[in-house]
């Protein structure tokens, strides 16, 4: 790699949407550490807050990355790669940290577990349609997806703090969540269906 290409690639990695991005990952060992904090060491009930807090901001940057990058053409294939990536870290760490916390338990655990499962799946069939460089856009359905996600895992955040304020907020974070888990098997069918098909023709030809 030459210096002009190096300094073009160190210039885009330090864009401002990447640094939202960035941002984001930095945000993940804070909710998970405020959560650990009060659940699991049986801290104070603030530190929820503390985490939903964070929480909110990290899930605006995954809004605001985009954003910039479109109105100020500062799209990168690095950013390309590492929003998503992002997103996945984020939501698995919060899902994690919420089933140790016995936020969520019983059957919603196979809403966490489904919306996990999918995430790998996608992450492989990404990889594998990669290598014969075809690329699945990502549809407004699995950013709504995403979208509802986010505010199920805030709900679940505040938890026992939120239920002290409303007492449903855990009850309407378990409801996202399923149905987010729902969402979330028909946009990963969709993936699914593309990587068969593109493996059948390789297979063919």
């Amino acid at each position: 790699m030459n210096i002009a290409t190096t300094r073009g690639a160190t210039k885009n990695s330090l864009s401002l949407p990447n640094i939202l991005t960035y941002g984001r990952i930095a945000a993940i060992p804070v909710v998970v550490g405020c959560i650990y904090a009060q659940s699991i060491l049986d801290g104070p009930l603030w530190l929820r807050w503390v985490s939903v807090a964070v929480f909110i901001a990290a899930g605006v940057t995954d809004y605001l990355d985009g954003y910039y990058a479109r109105i100020w053409n500062q799209s990168s294939a690095f950013g390309r790669m590492l929003d998503p990536i992002a997103d996945k870290l984020l939501v698995a760490s919060c899902l994690l940290m919420l089933a140790a916390d016995g936020i969520i338990h019983g059957w919603a655990l196979w809403a966490a577990i489904i919306i996990l499962c999918r995430e790998i799946l996608v992450s492989g069939l990404r990889e594998y349609l990669a290598a014969l460089r075809v690329s699945v856009p990502v549809t407004k359905l699995a950013k709504w997806k995403t979208t509802m996600q986010l505010v199920a895992i805030g709900f679940l955040l505040a938890g026992e703090a939120g239920d002290m304020v409303v007492p449903v907020v855990t009850q309407i974070g378990l409801l996202l969540l399923w149905t987010s888990a729902l969402i979330t098997i028909y946009t990963g069918y969709d993936y699914f269906r593309a990587g068969i098909h593109h493996l059948i023709k390789e297979d063919e030809g």
